[in-house]
């Protein structure tokens, strides 16, 4: 029987083991900024056909998309992809590759009758996983299930004695899952939670579900108590919506409730960090959505009636609050992506009516807004945020006179033209747009010689130190 002092010792080593692979997953992982992803939770790019996968999925870069998660849906007894499945998968995998799409696949049970319990349905999720990511090599970032605090995709929520019955298991299905991935993938991305941002935590409710907060918590609890020493997940993905389309992200905040939404940031990397003991797990908003109200002239491509709970908002609305999203998760430093749910109205008015584009893929009034806002936060414009501190990387070339720059974020610069030894000719200064090539305005001396420009550039709305750029350049 171990002594007090060796189950200590034991308990020590776990908890450091534990810290150390948290840590090198933190290391890995990128603040929001520019690397925000900003991608789409859209199945219309599914198809059996790579022409209409790749029409799909034009649409979403054209709306500005640079990601989209899938669903695959995982049922009892399967171990394996389908030969049909496989070829959807694949069919969205060559299309994204050929629209410069990156690609998050869920994995998840249809609903709470097919949750995975038991641990030979959990070996077999896990088993189904580990073949998709060896099926579509392309497929490099998976999550394991959906909304797992919520009774529509997971039950038992709650044990007979009022406690928590589904963070446990989800939290086991998880540990299995990463480890039948990486086992076959090292390299791939497993994303744990895609947690709903709200539940009741009534065991005896109509509804049995778990708030995020109490969720969060109780799967930490299930981690420590497994006594396992290697991380469950590589992030965390979660669904911040606010409680209704009519709230604006930046209002959606909830400190004396269990609800997390968008500016709820604080409270979700605090409760990761109690949970899990890492401040730095990288957060995947694998969800978000505002409702826009269908204009007369379109709602004949509608079937049902709106939920009045909806509270659907005019279409410059909807863009404004997309705006304040992207804005958010920008300066939000652990999230990763933001993803919006949809690109594509759902026809079903129960559904959802989020997209940029209707139902008969035309594009809304709003898309336009939500592609600049998407372009601005790659360019590390969209926002100013407290702390965040951008570095540019300037490059000229030379053809003849011109001198062109492209700095790889928006840049303010100052130019000046040499020649040598050191005679000072002309001085400008500018602005750049990330990523296009920006005409310098001087112009290199036809007489021959040797000359060097000078430029020294940095980011305008969220300057880090300034950059400074020494090119040798020749007249004649």
């Amino acid at each position: 029987m171990a002594t007090v002092a060796e189950a200590m010792w034991g308990s020590l080593l776990r908890f450091l083991a534990v810290l150390a692979a948290w840590l090198a997953l933190a290391s890995a992982a990128e603040a929001g900024g520019p690397g925000l992803v900003l991608g789409a939770t859209e199945d219309a790019v599914r198809s059996t056909t790579l022409a209409t996968a790749k029409a799909q999925m034009d649409l979403l870069a054209l709306a500005g998309f640079r990601a989209v998660r899938v669903t695959q849906i995982w049922v009892p007894g399967e171990s394996a992809l389908s030969a049909q499945d496989a070829t959807v998968l694949a069919n969205v995998a060559a299309a994204a590759k050929l629209s410069n799409i990156t690609v998050l696949t869920s994995v998840l049970n249809q609903g709470s009758k097919t949750t995975p319990l038991t641990d030979a349905d959990q070996a077999d999720f896990a088993a189904y996983a580990a073949n998709l990511v060896q099926r579509v090599p392309a497929l490099r970032i998976l999550i394991v299930g959906n909304e797992p605090n919520l009774n529509r995709y997971w039950l038992p929520q709650f044990n007979a004695d009022g406690s928590d019955a589904a963070a446990p298991a989800y939290e086991a299905l998880l540990a299995t899952t990463y480890d039948a991935v990486k086992a076959v993938a090292p390299s791939v991305t497993v994303l744990g939670g895609a947690v709903s941002p709200r539940g009741g935590d009534v065991a005896n409710g109509i509804r049995p579900t778990h708030s995020p907060t109490v969720f969060i918590q109780d799967m930490g609890q299930a981690y420590r108590s497994s006594g396992r020493t290697t991380p469950i997940m590589d992030g965390f993905a979660f669904h911040p919506y606010e409680d209704n389309s009519s709230i604006a992200p930046v209002d959606g905040t909830h400190p004396n409730s269990t609800t997390i939404a968008l500016a709820d940031y604080g409270k979700l990397v605090a409760l990761l960090g109690e949970a899990f003991g890492n401040y730095t797990l990288p957060i995947w908003y694998d969800e978000f959505g505002v409702e826009s109200q269908i204009p007369p002239a379109k709602q004949s491509l509608y079937t049902n009636t709106e939920p009045a709970t909806t509270k659907p908002v005019p279409e410059a609305t909807q863009a404004a609050y997309y705006r304040q999203a992207v804005q958010l998760a920008f300066c939000q430093p652990n999230v990763r992506g933001l993803f919006l749910f949809h690109v594509f109205d759902e026809r079903d008015l129960t559904g959802w009516q989020s997209g940029l584009y209707y139902a008969d893929d035309t594009p809304k009034s709003s898309l336009d807004a939500v592609r600049l806002a998407f372009e601005e936060s790659r360019r590390g414009t969209v926002a100013h945020c407290a702390g965040l501190q951008l570095a540019v990387h300037p490059k000229v070339v030379q053809h003849g006179s011109v001198l062109t720059l492209t700095c790889d974020l928006d840049c303010s610069y100052v130019a000046q033209l040499y020649r040598l030894p050191g005679r000072l000719l002309v001085a400008k200064h500018g602005r750049a747009v990330g990523g296009k090539p920006t005409t310098l305005p001087l112009r290199v001396p036809k007489q021959q010689g040797s000359y060097r420009l000078r430029l020294s550039a940095v980011a305008p709305v969220n300057p880090g130190p300034a950059v400074t750029l020494r090119f040798s350049v020749h007249g004649g």
